[in-house]
């Protein structure tokens, strides 16, 4: 039960959420490199990684009350993907692309 927040380097490294949870989930860099994943017992599930990108920043910025999640009254900052991660092989992840996007409740 302890929270994670999940993140990249930038501007070290691109900032591609997808990418980030391709390698949550499995383990490997963006070259499917290693076969199997780095310490595949580490690896997150979809789920954990997608909290950790959303409501596990919230927390670490104490904003949790006003975003991280889809509910009435938080900031409407979200993204529609062109396909649903829960539902697509793990490898597949990090070819979704963010199709729009949607901040503080307008479509950029």
């Amino acid at each position: 039960n302890i929270p994670i927040a999940c993140g990249s380097d930038t501007p070290v490294d691109f900032f591609n959420v997808m990418n980030g949870i391709y390698e949550a989930v499995t383990r490997k860099d963006l070259a499917g490199n290693p076969k199997g994943g780095w310490l595949i017992d580490q690896a997150l599930t979809v789920e954990e990684a997608l909290n950790g990108y959303t409501m596990g920043g919230a927390y670490t910025s104490f904003e949790e009350d006003i975003k991280g999640s889809i509910e009435e009254g938080k900031l409407a900052d979200m993204v529609i993907l062109s396909d649903d991660i829960f539902d697509i092989p793990a490898e597949k992840i990090k070819d979704v692309q963010v199709e729009t996007t949607i901040f503080n409740g307008r479509v950029l």
